[in-house]
């Protein structure tokens, strides 16, 4: 198993990678900044995550399943967190870390 075996889960690793850092980017220049401090932690951790799952999965890594377990995991707690914030960027980061915890959860199983 690899890149194209996993192409789906991998490609929702980047797209949510890339979601959380403009997310934890705009976080920042939100007026409580101080308010934003879990929602920019988690938004880091889920890009760090997402994009070491990416690299594994497309290497055809042996632990690219128990990687993306952890993923799925980081990923809805995220999701979660950014799901209480209005801000459009926060709502467009917990859909995209919904699907890929989903997307996760399936190349694990």
């Amino acid at each position: 198993m690899g890149y194209h075996e996993w192409k789906t889960c991998i490609d929702a690793c980047l797209q949510c990678a890339a979601v959380c850092n403009h997310c934890a980017s705009s976080c920042t220049r939100e007026d409580d900044v101080k308010m934003m401090a879990r929602c920019i932690e988690l938004d880091m951790q889920c890009s760090a995550i997402c994009y070491a799952s990416a690299q594994l999965m497309s290497m055809g890594s042996p632990q690219a399943k128990e990687l993306c377990a952890i993923c799925a995991a980081i990923c809805e707690a995220c999701g979660e967190e950014c799901s209480k914030h209005q801000m459009e960027h926060c709502q467009e980061c917990a859909r995209m870390c919904k699907a890929c915890a989903e997307e996760c959860r399936k190349m694990a199983a």
